[in-house]
């Protein structure tokens, strides 16, 4: 029987031979004699050299020189001579021994100094200490960060938010939480760069749209829209998203919010809005571009900022939808990674917003002290104003540069050094150059506090004029 079966199998093998198409068998072939051939032929041969004398090894090792670890870098860098800070940088801040009204440090709503401030994060380090020694999810959750979580969520109006110890990180971990490899960004290129380091960890596809230009963004839209429909496959599977700021660090300006909102409905994206200059700035409550512009914020699909501005404490939030909150709680680097936030800075973050709550008018008042000093500036030879009238930190820019970026920036730095000289704190807005994506030209920011009375913005847009005049003149 088994002598039977064998013949049997074989004579189905034959015959399927006779019945196989001639394109198959012929490929058949090219693999079996491929397999033959690697079988017999070498992986490599090799290559024989001549070993070098004692001599000539001696010479390669004196010739060779090693490129330096890091670049040379001018003494005269600005980086290098930084000025130093004696005491708070509230209102009046001590600058190298000299002491001048602080128009420098993004303390809007004047509560760094606070006492009630003070107090609360007093209270708090009595009690929990000063740091917290582990992240979130290893015994670095404390009550109080639970606390802030639920009062930033009631404050936006929102379903949940969640908080990092770090501003700059915030953003940087929010958007490679949920942007990947083979989605597109849309994003503003006069964006921060910290939003340009999370796109960059994100791995997406990045497509830059001019500056606040709609129409720029549009057209990038529909042209990927026209790319979607040739391959609705990976259509389906590519999401997009539109990263802006609600007021631009690197501009003074606002976003057109409600024009991004229509072009978000209108071509299936989803919009990501950092906010850390305009929370606690725009709107009636201080709660940021959607307030300003009366925007539902559910509309937007996640809202970032810092904590370090306007709440004058450290660290940064976003909020928005629960599902959308809690997938950052698994996949936000800066989260899951960092010590948490320490609990005196929480608390000091709790108890600024509830002055914030208490006193919704501070907001009408500092843009009003806003729209006081860009009005005064207007005209100065030489320089112009860069920003909104209503925010509170906005540039100087040179009318007409140098032709070098070096002479540019010193000319700003001396204006810069004069004014203090003169008791107004100013600072150039500094960036790293060789890293940003579109390098804005150099410029002396301006910030404005509501602790700055009207007599001293006078006094300061009187004195930036008469030294600017004094230099580029």
């Amino acid at each position: 029987m088994a002598a039977v079966a064998e013949q049997w199998v074989l004579v189905e093998m034959v015959q399927a031979l006779y019945e196989a198409p001639a394109y198959h068998l012929i490929l058949e072939g090219i693999l079996i004699l491929w397999i033959i051939r690697l079988l017999f032929s070498k992986t490599y041969k090799l290559q024989e050299r001549s070993d070098l004398t004692l001599k000539e090894k001696e010479e390669l090792i004196e010739e060779w020189q090693p490129e330096p670890l890091v670049p040379p870098v001018s003494k005269d860098h600005p980086a290098l001579n930084y000025n130093i800070v004696s005491g708070p940088p509230s209102h009046n801040i001590v600058v190298n021994g000299k002491e001048c009204v602080n128009f420098a440090s993004f303390n809007f709503l004047g509560l760094l100094d606070n006492p009630r401030v003070k107090t609360a994060a007093l209270a708090s380090l009595k009690k929990y200490g000063v740091g917290t020694c582990g992240p979130r999810g290893f015994y670095g959750t404390f009550d109080v960060h639970l606390d802030l979580e639920d009062r930033l969520a009631k404050f936006m109006k929102t379903e949940e938010a969640i908080i990092y110890s770090y501003g700059f990180a915030t953003i940087a971990s929010a958007v490679p939480a949920y942007s990947k490899r083979g989605d597109i960004v849309f994003v503003d290129k006069a964006a921060c760069f910290a939003i340009q380091k999370g796109l960059q960890a994100s791995r997406s596809d990045i497509k830059l749209f001019k500056h606040n230009d709609m129409d720029d963004l549009e057209r990038l839209l529909k042209e990927q829209e026209i790319e979607d429909q040739k391959n609705p496959r990976k259509a389906r599977v590519t999401r997009r998203f539109i990263v802006v700021e609600g007021l631009y660090m690197n501009t003074g300006t606002i976003c057109p919010l409600p024009e991004l909102v229509k072009l978000k409905y209108k071509y299936k994206a989803r919009i990501f809005l950092e906010e850390s200059l305009s929370f606690g700035v725009l709107g009636e409550h201080g709660r940021g571009v959607t307030e300003h512009f009366g925007i539902n914020i559910d509309d937007i699909d996640l809202i970032s900022a810092n904590m370090e501005n306007s709440l004058a404490s450290i660290g940064g939030f976003c909020c928005g939808r629960s599902f959308v909150i809690d997938h950052q709680r698994l996949s936000g680097q800066g989260y899951c990674f960092s010590a948490s936030l320490p609990p005196l800075l929480a608390a000091a973050a709790i108890e600024a917003l509830n002055i914030m709550e208490e006193n919704p008018g501070i907001f009408a008042v500092l843009k009003e002290k806003c729209r006081r000093i860009h009005k005064a500036l207007q005209g100065i030879p030489g320089l112009k104003v860069v920003g909104e009238s209503i925010s509170p930190a906005f540039h100087l820019q040179l009318e007409e540069s140098t032709g070098s970026r070096e002479e540019d920036v010193k000319l700003l730095q001396e204006i810069v050094n004069q004014c203090m000289d003169r008791g107004v704190a100013l600072t150039q807005a500094r960036y790293l150059e060789k890293e940003e994506k579109h390098l804005p030209p150099p410029s002396i920011r301006v910030v404005v506090t509501v602790e700055q009375t009207e007599e001293e913005l006078e006094n300061a847009a009187a004195t930036i004029s008469a030294v600017a005049q004094s230099v580029l003149l």
